[in-house]
């Protein structure tokens, strides 16, 4: 059995001022063996393509695999090379017996707003009507109808922090094999309930979606299911396809799959009394967090998600540290130039600079911290355990670090990092158990790394282009009405 196997992924937020082109892409751009190597033993659902069809038999016709870190809508001439390789690759690998397709489904294109339903639409053409394509998406997806339309079945993420990618790219090689056997007759029904559900209760571990998600799963276990997803959708994307979704696979009977995605859909939309967001400002989080005995005190800086697209040189809570004079605070900013500038002064040299705010006027002032230059690092770090977003090996670039007073550190590094592993810190010699405060530019990713480890977590509402409250941007292009933006 021959089958391709590619990826795509990237979460685009459109109110981000900075594009996502070619060099955000080029360090996990690989195709062919090489595509091959690279993921071979990682937490990512291509890995669980691959091992799906090891134990299938496939023979596996490696296409593409191309991510990169959120940020701002992908650049047309990146968007039409990336699909044009694949293409070519597709195009080359015939005959095929079935695909396998990891995408995001939330990526945004100058040109292609359902930037992940127009990769699917010139897939399936190529592909023929009759090639089984089954989809993986993130659990953030906007999920599309032209996605469904042109897919034979798709599955979701069900955890977010994301840490069963892996899982969920097995089960779709396994019922990759099961079609191609002509076992099972999938379809496919889609629902959107009309909300936004913010980023703040998106933790799959938590209520509401924790009951949902054990009814979905449950569900999918059943007699006649193949696959039952649920996404609590992106809200910094402005595109018509914002928001929830539900799709229910069914074995051949359209009927049951259309009652359980309708049903599950009304189960998201009647939760939504649950979606309150009571959070405090950045000087009332690091007041807090300084004042508290249940430490290190994680504060979440929900302004400036990196995972969700924000340029991570906000000074929101920077600023707060340094005039509050918080001590034992370790605050990681994303600035090429500072980075560059405390690395040439050297360990020990005594540094006086403005960090952070540089990348646009929505995340705070440019912020002056005076210090020692405590240590320099590549920036490379290893992280062995399922985590958000699957990867493994990380390099945040050319890191320094300033040691600015009270013991607080203000790390610098030169390449936008989420905060998805401790090792992210602890690579350089940062001990989280000695600290009072830890800063994490976040929304929900960074739980599976640092809720083991925290005291206690603050999460708050800060501003920027992820912030916490999608009442905060003004939405040209999204469906309506939505909850809770147009009322009931």
């Amino acid at each position: 059995m021959r089958v391709a196997v590619a990826g795509i992924l990237h979460e685009s937020n459109t109110f981000a001022t900075f594009p996502t082109g070619r060099a955000q892409f080029e360090h996990n751009w690989t195709t062919g063996a090489e595509m091959l190597r690279r993921w071979s033993d990682t937490h990512h659902e291509l890995t669980g393509f691959l091992q799906g069809s090891a134990e299938a038999g496939f023979d596996v016709l490696p296409l593409l695999a191309a991510t990169a870190t959120p940020g701002g809508v992908v650049t047309a001439d990146v968007y039409e090379a990336l699909l044009g390789q694949l293409l070519v690759r597709l195009e080359l690998s015939a005959p095929l017996d079935g695909m396998l397709l990891s995408l995001h489904g939330a990526m945004v294109s100058e040109e292609f707003p359902d930037g992940d339903g127009e990769i699917v639409r010139r897939v399936r053409e190529l592909l023929g009507p009759d090639i089984p394509l089954v989809l993986t998406l993130d659990f953030h997806t906007n999920l599309s109808q032209k996605m469904v339309d042109h897919t034979t079945a798709t599955l979701i993420y069900r955890t977010n922090p994301h840490i069963d990618q892996r899982p969920r790219g097995l089960k779709a090689a396994r019922l990759l094999k099961r079609i191609i056997a002509g076992e099972v007759q999938p379809v496919q029904a889609l629902a959107k309930p009309p909300m936004v559900w913010n980023i703040l209760h998106q933790n799959t571990s938590a209520e509401p979606l924790r009951s949902i998600l054990a009814d979905a799963a449950a569900l999918e276990d059943s007699e006649g299911m193949l696959a039952v997803s649920l996404a609590a959708g992106y809200p910094y994307a402005d595109v018509e396809e914002m928001g929830p979704a539900v799709v229910v696979v069914s074995d051949g009977d359209p009927a049951r799959a259309r009652k359980e995605a309708d049903r599950l859909s009304e189960r998201m939309w009647n939760a939504r009394d649950q979606l309150a967001i009571h959070l405090p400002d950045s000087a009332e989080a690091v007041r807090r967090a300084c004042a508290s005995d249940q430490t290190p005190v994680v504060i979440v800086e929900m302004g400036d998600n990196i995972g969700g697209g924000s340029p991570g040189d906000s000074t929101a809570i920077l600023s707060e540290l340094v005039r509050q004079g918080a001590p034992r605070a370790v605050s990681v900013i994303y600035d090429p130039a500072a980075a560059a500038q405390v690395i040439a002064a050297g360990v020990g040299a005594t540094v006086d600079l403005e960090v952070g705010g540089k990348t646009d006027r929505m995340h705070g002032d440019p912020v002056r911290i005076q210090g020692v230059v405590k240590s320099i690092h590549d920036g490379k770090f290893h992280e062995p355990e399922p985590r958000h977003g699957g990867q493994t090996d990380w390099d945040q670039g050319p890191t320094a670090i300033v040691e600015i007073a009270n013991g607080t550190l203000g790390v610098l590094d030169s390449r936008r990092t989420a905060p998805m592993s401790l090792h992210q810190i602890t690579s350089l010699g940062i001990k989280p158990e000695e600290m009072q405060i830890l800063v994490v530019k976040a929304a929900i990713a960074y739980r599976a790394a640092y809720e083991p480890i925290a005291g206690s977590i603050i999460e708050a509402d800060t501003p920027g282009v992820s912030a916490v409250n999608p009442a905060r941007f003004e939405y040209r292009h999204r469906r309506r009405p939505l909850w809770p933006l147009d009322g009931e």
